[in-house]
């Protein structure tokens, strides 16, 4: 009885709350009906639906990035490539496009889209260390990625996308850290120095932790078909079977393949390669003058000096010295006397004390003393002060770049350097002056590599490499995509010496500089099957008895590229006629 006593006091209670909630949704009614009807407000649905419209794929091949990338507007070959990385190569894949087709404009839209779509959120690029800022920029400006440089250790694991250098990377503390973390993408620029399997870069990138991996590189094979495996065991291990299968099966020679074609076909799933010639891609004129020089009789008495010491060490004392110092004396005597006096110093040292070459290498470097000008570092000014134009010098020695350096402020040019000893801040500091203040960059290899200097149209090449494919890299960092002026090259070399005859191979033989990099490329490796073309000049000359017979034998091996060449033309028209029904 008394539960039912209870019962009755409690239902006017809760009626009482009812009618009371009752009448705040009435209101609410009320109040959302004068705002034309029980909703938000119309604009407040427009916004909702348009945010429901912008998650909606309505394709699954359709780049959603797209929509996002207000500042940038990709190109055919770069979308294409984004799109086939994505649905037919699951994230994982080298781009190989040539030099100045934009590698780094794919890997930014791959990377956009998988994060668009959810697939990535933790990132790690890692480039040389004078590009770090490089990708930082790009990836925020053009990409809206916000990436950073790594710094400090306490970065790897507090950001999400971070840009390092590999060797700031590899080694302790970061290495253990970052062999910790699961990535969700790993990106590597200039990923051909991840060749060699017994690197320890290339153990700590085996190592990692990797959903999705993007290798970036123009050169994916640069002197063994073995390098090709061991980049693509990196990214997917068995693809070309174990390393012995993969001899067995593709290679006949260590850089002539066998089963060409299934060769390419394995290849074709796991690597992207544009080419310049197969593309509708619109670049600006390149402008060559090659400009022979005279030496003063003093700088042509060194050269002569170095020739013969140079064939008579190769004769009688094969045993002390290595070839490729020997032939480094005489391309040093044609750049500057303090490139060959460091050498001659260095070779001076190492010759043992009871050597009769210890004298007649004292007796080169008391003739240095005599030279007082430089006949190059002369044409230089005439160059630079014919332009208002920044302009970029590379020359290949260290001594020579600190020569010009000197010269060029001794006669009132603003001038700054950049080489591969300097840190990642100092390099970047040298690319801001030399963007904003100075006319002249002096550059050694490392300026040759990744770098992108549009801004830039002009290049003096103070020495030319002996490899075709470092003189057009030289080259590809001005005239590539993004370069809306002429590109001028100057190529100095000295009369009756060594440069006269690479100059002779290179423009009139080989015509490396009105080639496109992607013809130059397929004849080198043609070319190159046995040695390389800088073995081959090596062994020229030093075994030619005479600078007459070393002229020939480098007329015959440009006789050689020409044939090569004429024969991938023949096989082009070939495929093309193939392709047309004729």
């Amino acid at each position: 009885m008394k539960n039912c006593q209870t019962e009755p006091a409690v239902v006017p209670i809760n009626a009482h709350v009812h009618m009371h909630m009752n009448k705040e949704w009435i209101q609410e009614l009320v109040q959302r009906s004068d705002q034309n009807g029980p909703w938000d407000a119309w604009a407040f649905y427009q916004m909702a639906y348009q945010a429901e419209q912008s998650s909606l794929i309505s394709s699954f091949d359709e780049l959603q990035c797209m929509r996002h990338l207000t500042d940038l507007t990709p190109l055919p070959h770069q979308m294409d490539t984004a799109k086939k990385v994505l649905n037919e190569m699951r994230g994982r894949a080298i781009l190989a496009d040539e030099v100045g087709l934009g590698k780094t404009i794919e890997a930014g839209l791959i990377l956009k889209e998988y994060m668009i779509r959810g697939l990535v959120r933790k990132v790690l690029v890692l480039v040389p260390a004078s590009l770090v800022l490089q990708w930082v920029r790009e990836l925020n400006q053009k990409f809206g990625i916000s990436a950073v440089a790594q710094k400090k250790a306490y970065m790897w694991d507090q950001h999400d996308i971070v840009v390092a250098s590999m060797d700031t990377a590899k080694r302790d503390p970061h290495r253990e850290i970052i062999h910790q973390i699961e990535y969700d993408m790993l990106i590597i620029d200039e990923a051909h120095k991840l060749k060699n399997k017994q690197t320890t870069n290339y153990k700590f990138i085996n190592q990692m932790k990797k959903k999705y991996c993007l290798l970036l590189t123009a050169t994916p094979v640069q002197n063994d078909l073995k390098e090709l495996f061991n980049l693509i065991s990196l990214l997917k291990p068995g693809q070309l079977g174990g390393q012995g299968n993969f001899q067995t099966n593709y290679v006949q020679q260590k850089r002539i393949p066998k089963n060409h074609d299934l060769l390419k076909e394995q290849l074709s799933q796991v690597m992207i390669r544009n080419r310049r010639s197969e593309g509708n891609l619109s670049f600006t004129k390149r402008h060559v003058r090659n400009i022979l020089l005279e030496l003063s009789p003093a700088e042509m008495e060194l050269y002569r000096g170095v020739t013969r010491f140079v064939k008579e060490t190769v004769q009688t004392h094969t045993d002390t010295t290595s070839m490729l110092s020997l032939v480094t004396l005489q391309r040093e005597v044609c750049s500057s006397r303090d490139a060959v006096f460091l050498t001659l110093v260095n070779l001076f040292k190492k010759t043992a004390e009871d050597s009769p070459l210890r004298q007649a290498i004292w007796d080169l470097v008391h003739q240095i003393k005599a030279i007082e000008a430089n006949t190059k570092a002369e044409q230089v000014m005439n160059i630079i002060r014919n332009t208002e134009e920044k302009v970029i010098i590379f020359t290949e020695y260290r001594a020579s770049q600190e020569y010009l350096l000197q010269y060029l402020k001794a006669h009132d040019f603003t001038a700054v350097p950049y080489r591969g000893g300097m840190n990642r801040g100092k390099k970047d500091w040298m690319m801001d002056l030399f963007r904003t203040r100075a006319q002249v960059m002096v550059a050694t290899e490392a300026g040759g590599e990744g770098i992108n200097l549009q801004f830039c149209n002009r290049i003096i090449n103070f020495d030319l490499p002996w490899n075709p494919m470092r003189v057009e890299q030289r080259i590809g960092r001005i005239h590539r995509l993004g370069q809306q002026r002429d590109v001028y090259i100057y190529n100095l070399s000295t009369r009756h010496t060594i440069e006269e005859h690479i100059l002779h191979l290179l423009h009139e033989k080989i015509n490396m500089f009105e080639l496109v990099i992607g013809e130059l490329d397929m004849i080198l490796e043609r070319l190159e099957q046995q040695q390389s073309l800088e073995k081959q000049l090596t062994r020229i000359m030093l075994q030619a008895e005479s600078d007459e017979a070393a002229r020939a034998e480098i007329e015959q091996l440009g006789n050689s590229f020409a044939e090569v060449k004429q024969q991938i033309e023949r096989e082009k028209r070939r495929g093309q006629h193939a392709v047309n029904g004729n």
